[in-house]
């Protein structure tokens, strides 16, 4: 784990920044004020729930891609052609990493702070926010080619080892919004990776629910969840060597999958080149099941895994999580925050089973 640098914090808010971050004194979370992405208020009453199919020829990762904003990193066919602004870019690329043209947070090294009435709290919305856009327009991971789905493991992986080492990165996200209702604002696939100065609440409470679950046990909570589920075959929809897919003992919505790796590891970026073939080939099939099972249905799929800010997460396993929207949210789980899911995991895991 490689050893951070301390932030610098400013106390003054000189410079115009376009988002922030705020701070929720009753339950100590963070939110983003994206400012940078505003619209004025009549704006939302105008926008339709109805999903928006992106057509090609006015798709923007599919025109002019060279002179939009400067790739990151390019994948050919399997192999890497292009990285930090090194080569062309190739018209037949298969994956490629761009930064977002519309970010909510942006890389600054000091955060600059502020009170209001000193009371609440501010500060600069600080990271990055970069595009992973794999090249069939129409394709979701789903029904790719593994090689292809590979590529994009690779890239969350790359990218996750070069973004870490920046002072001001504790916490990458990576995460995938599948279809209009998971919040796709273009229909052409795409993952997106943003880093933050802060580690978010849920990911809080899970690793000190995994510290405390170590200290009473002697074991790692996802290791003894994994060995049950083995053991009772109930809730699996697939196996192999090394990752377990599962329909969670306590799923919050209908369909819930977990990927996690059989054997304890708590950093995804030190996966190996096995393991992330391997990675592909589950996830693949898992989203191929849902797919199949439930007729393309919106959905969402992110990572969690250790922090990156220097400390020592050994109690910690990390995992990929898939939500496939089946439901929508209304007052009881809002105010609650208390899911309702509307079949039993057991039966949820043998009907995409079969699938």
């Amino acid at each position: 784990m490689i050893k951070k640098e301390k932030l610098k914090i400013k106390k003054s808010l000189k410079l115009k920044f376009p988002s922030e971050l705020r701070l929720d004194l009753a339950n100590k979370d963070w939110v983003i004020i994206a400012t940078g992405r505003a619209k004025r208020p009549e704006l939302f009453k105008r926008e339709t729930k109805e999903q928006g199919i992106t057509p090609k020829k006015t798709c923007p990762f599919c025109n002019n891609i060279e002179n939009q904003e400067k790739p990151i990193l390019i994948y050919s066919h399997g192999k890497e052609v292009f990285q930090d602004g090194e080569g062309k870019v190739p018209h037949n690329w298969t994956t490629i990493i761009l930064p977002n043209k519309f970010p909510a947070l942006l890389p600054q090294p000091e955060m600059e702070k502020k009170v209001e009435g000193n009371l609440y709290e501010t500060m600069n919305a600080v990271g990055f926010c970069e595009l992973v856009v794999t090249g069939d327009h129409e394709k979701s991971l789903a029904l790719l080619p593994i090689e292809n789905v590979r590529e994009v493991i690779n890239c969350y992986q790359e990218r996750y080892l070069k973004l870490m080492k920046s002072p001001f990165v504790n916490y990458v996200s990576i995460f995938h919004n599948h279809g209009h209702e998971a919040g796709a604002s273009l229909s052409h696939p795409h993952s997106q990776i943003i880093t933050t100065p802060l580690i978010d609440i849920d990911l809080q409470k899970s690793l000190s629910n995994a510290e405390n679950y170590l200290k009473r046990k002697k074991k790692c909570v996802y290791c003894e969840m994994n060995e049950w589920e083995m053991k009772s075959r109930k809730r699996i929809v697939f196996e192999d060597e090394y990752f377990l897919t599962v329909c969670p003992f306590a799923s919050k919505s209908a369909f819930e999958l977990i990927i996690s790796p059989k054997k304890h590891s708590s950093n995804f970026e030190e996966i190996t080149e096995t393991e992330k073939f391997r990675l592909a080939e589950t996830l693949q099939i898992a989203l191929y099941k849902l797919y199949k099972g439930l007729n393309n249905p919106a959905y969402n799929f992110y990572l969690h895994t250790a922090p990156c800010d220097g400390k020592e997460y050994k109690f910690y396993h990390w995992h990929w999580t898939i939500i496939p929207k089946t439901s929508t949210w209304a007052g009881f789980e809002l105010g609650a925050r208390m899911e309702i899911s509307t079949i039993e995991p057991e039966t949820a895991a043998e009907y995409l089973r079969k699938q």
